[in-house]
This record gives structure tokens, C-alpha cells and sequence, in this order.
């Protein structure tokens, strides 16, 4: 899907995948859906999606979201 590494957390609301986007890779615009800002090309991000979705892994792949690191942190 993307380069860089993945990992996988657990949080309060379920299994997440997170990976990762360098700066030099982040070539469009996002919505953040932590703090609803913009996330503007060129700037390093994560990409993170469901890892226990009922609707199986493609769905799971389709529904990614964007995130600031920072944002994702205090989700």
C-alpha cells in the first residue's frame, strides 16, 4: 500500500493499523479527522485503519483515514 513500516495498536475502540507517510511522500490533501484541519502535502502523517473490522480487511483498507501524528497520539 505505502511505503514505510506498519504497526498495529490496540486502543480503547478496537485493533488499528498505522503507517506511517514521510513528508517527502505526502503529495496531496487530507482532512484530519482528529482536529478536522487539513493536512497539506509535504507534511509527515500517519495512514491508520481498522484491524478488527466485521466487514473483512478490503473494507477495513478502503475506510483509512489520515491523521497529524499529534492527533492520532491523543485519540
Amino acid at each position: 500500500m505505502l511505503a514505510g513500516w506498519r504497526r498495529s495498536e490496540v486502543r480503547r475502540d478496537g485493533l488499528w493499523h498505522v503507517q506511517p507517510v514521510p513528508a517527502k511522500q505526502a503529495v496531496k490533501t487530507y482532512l484530519c479527522p482528529g482536529c478536522t484541519l487539513e493536512i497539506v502535502p509535504g507534511t509527515a502523517h500517519i495512514v491508520t485503519w481498522r484491524g478488527d473490522g466485521v466487514l473483512g480487511d478490503a473494507a477495513d483498507l478502503s475506510n483509512r483515514r489520515h491523521w497529524h501524528n499529534h492527533c492520532w497520539k491523543i485519540k
